[in-house]
């Protein structure tokens, strides 16, 4: 077992100075030793408030320097493939923010490299790491709802991004709902065999360039002969708001609230409460357990407890989805062919 775990950072967006913030002063047996952006400015500015000793605009000076033991990639989605190959290549263990590809041939490329090389490549689902979900877990897996027969969830944005990220995000299926296909499948225990998925633009009317929508809806049946539905919304006015439940047959565990804390004011003119802003605030904890996880599994040389597998399978019901919504919400099988960590 490494003890210190040396690490790279590579993008410096708000999830990755986030990570890279986790790193350098919360996380155990790991030490941020770059960090590399295409900004120099920002990258240069970046290392002298957190005093990383080394930065660099190009990636493969982290990626080919053989101090470095692990990478952290936050870079545009366009790039994953490519980077974590080079990665695998150099024997470099890799975290990455999902989705892994964007393509599920280039996925079995990724995946073909990280079991060649024998890496630790874990994908960045922080749902499955926040306290509340992971409670939820251990209560269905415990029998204290029954048999899971119902998935709900609700992710519902305070605000839509800009025209330039919607882009490039792939939409709506596979930028947001993905996650919470992930959660679906480790919460039921059951993979997703088919999806039925529609949308409408309420709102964001430069979406209809991109083939995109702000207001979505995915029904899902499992294996186990359960189903589900999940909403997806980019037109919430009241701020960010992540919901879920599993109905069982003895009973239903709810999972988040709209509360950013446990205070309600009360005055003359009724009783409010502050609402969560973000998702960075909302995952503040779950973000950094799963970096912290991943530098225990490197350290471990264990497996994460989201694999490329499992990001593969994501993005295949998000795909099948997509492909769901543009065919007017026709129903579509999801060919599972793959393990995961479930």
């Amino acid at each position: 077992m490494t003890d210190t775990i040396k690490c790279a950072v590579l993008g410096l967006g708000r999830l990755g100075l986030h990570h890279a913030k986790s790193l350098k002063q919360r996380a155990k047996h790991a030490e941020l030793v770059k960090i590399v952006d295409p900004i120099e400015s920002h990258v240069h500015q970046v290392a002298e408030e957190l005093e990383v000793p080394e930065w660099t605009t190009e990636p493969d000076e982290a990626i080919e320097d053989p101090s470095i033991d692990a990478l952290v990639i936050v870079t545009p989605t366009s790039t994953h493939g490519d980077l974590i190959k080079k990665a695998a290549k150099q024997g470099k263990h890799v975290f990455v923010e999902k989705p892994l590809t964007q393509t599920l041939a280039e996925a079995d490329e990724v995946i073909q490299a990280i079991e060649d090389s024998g890496i630790v490549c874990q994908v960045g689902f922080m749902r499955r790491f926040d306290p509340a979900y992971v409670d939820a877990k251990e209560r269905i897996d415990a029998g204290e709802i029954g048999e899971p027969l119902y998935f709900k969830s609700i992710t519902r944005d305070s605000g839509s991004p800009p025209a330039e990220f919607i882009k490039h995000s792939g939409g709506i299926f596979l930028d947001c709902s993905i996650h919470d296909y992930d959660i679906a499948r480790y919460l039921m225990n059951s993979e997703i065999t088919t999806v039925a998925a529609q949308g409408r633009i309420l709102i964001n009317d430069f979406m209809k360039e991109f083939n995109d929508v702000d207001q979505s809806i995915t029904y899902v049946e499992f294996a186990s002969g359960a189903a589900g539905d999940i909403e997806a919304s980019r037109t919430s006015p009241y701020g960010h708001d992540i919901r879920t439940e599993v109905i069982g047959s003895e009973g239903t565990v709810l999972i988040g609230s709209l509360r950013q804390q446990n205070v309600t004011v009360l005055n003359n003119k009724g009783s409010n409460y502050e609402i969560v802003p973000d998702f960075q605030t909302r995952f503040n904890d779950a973000y950094f357990i799963e970096i912290q996880k991943f530098v225990d599994c490197v350290r471990e040389q264990s497996a994460p407890r989201v694999t490329a597998w499992d990001s593969k399978i994501n993005m295949e019901i998000a795909l099948e989805a997509t492909q769901s919504f543009l065919a007017e919400g026709r129903r579509r099988t999801v060919h599972i062919h793959t393990e995961s960590s479930l």
